[in-house]
């Protein structure tokens, strides 16, 4: 063989060996809720596996479900809440998860496995959880907030913010008449419509994120909201609380999850078992101040927050409380009487 033979051939050889280690990482395709994870925590995990990450954020779990049904981008790792990762298993959009993978869902407490929404651990492994309350300021209201009646008192007039969210909201006046968040009784739907419709004249807006904004500047004496949200404001001012109805309301999970056709599920179970590490739990928790499912990271919490509802409620307030299910067509009606709150005057 002739040496420029030889060269050519090594040459090659290197060009493919150089193609190897560059161009044929992994990227993993991580699609979450904005401002959801501590970012140095992408970091550590690409520096430690040598995977790469590309990150995506979405608005909301119906944004998630229809960008994943469409097809029309390729996504390895999602984060639904437990409603819509029911809904998704249904309708086949999930892969399996591999439990033998995730030797870190070890440290996720026992009340969190085998939820409702994924009865058998198939689909999903817990990420945060919480609760939805009334986030107000004591400075600003003069008695003990502890159920939903006080959003109905008219000495509040214009100082009430309720959440802008369809199923929160009816949620809501579900439970203050006692009914099941989950009803597919249309005359206990219509009732909530009619209780919310009653208390618009007292409300100041229907509000999202800007709601924790007001509560912050004394624009309003009380948000209804998520307690994950109200600890970024309650952890800052003393007199800004956090109260769960004794009429029971809304206990949510967000979870991490396998889109169906994901093309790097190795990897992707890789990145759910180091988010289920205690240490990088322990991370995510002091970032977000969101609940953790993770029970040897509530081990290192400072007990100062372990004495918060916003993050480690008392059980026994929990008793009337529910997770919101996947209502399948019933939606409509959900639909329907929203759009009739929203409609009145």
């Amino acid at each position: 063989m002739n040496k420029k033979l030889i060269f050519i051939l090594m040459f090659s050889i290197v060009l493919l060996l150089s193609g190897c280690s560059n161009d044929d990482k992994v990227v993993l395709n991580v699609f979450n809720w904005g401002d959801y994870i501590d970012a140095s925590v992408l970091e550590s995990f690409t520096e430690e596996t040598g995977i790469k990450i590309n990150y995506e954020t979405y608005p909301s779990n119906e944004d998630m479900y229809l960008k994943i049904k469409s097809g029309g981008t390729q996504y390895d790792v999602i984060f639904p809440s437990d409603y819509m990762l029911e809904k998704m298993a249904k309708e086949e959009l999930l892969e399996k998860i591999d439990l033998e993978q995730i030797p870190n869902f070890e440290h996720i407490g026992e009340t969190f496995k085998n939820p409702k929404y994924d009865l058998t651990n198939d689909y999903s492994v817990p990420y945060t959880w919480g609760t939805v309350g009334i986030m107000y300021n004591s400075d600003m209201i003069s008695e003990t907030v502890d159920s939903w009646d006080i959003l109905w008192d008219e000495k509040y007039s214009g100082q009430i913010l309720m959440y802008d969210s369809q199923r929160d909201s009816l949620m809501v006046a579900l439970k203050k008449l006692g009914y099941s968040m989950n009803t597919k009784n249309i005359e206990e739907l219509n009732e909530a419509r009619d209780l919310l419709i009653k208390q618009k004249p007292l409300v100041l807006a229907y509000a999202g994120d800007d709601g924790k904004g007001m509560i912050e500047q004394g624009e309003a004496a009380m948000f209804v909201t998520y307690s994950g949200d109200a600890m970024e404001i309650v952890d800052a001012y003393d007199y800004i609380n956090y109260a769960i109805p004794k009429e029971g309301t809304n206990i949510w999970y967000d979870c991490m999850a396998i889109p169906k056709g994901s093309e790097n599920i190795d990897a992707a179970h890789q990145f759910i078992n180091y988010l289920s590490k205690p240490e990088i739990a322990l991370k995510n928790f002091e970032y977000l101040l969101y609940s953790t499912a993770n029970k040897t990271a509530l081990e290192s919490i400072d007990p100062e927050y372990l004495e918060m509802d916003a993050v480690n409620p008392n059980l026994s307030k929990l008793e009337n409380s529910e997770v919101f299910h996947d209502p399948g067509n019933f939606i409509e009606e959900f639909n329907r009487v929203w759009t009739e709150v929203k409609a009145a005057n």
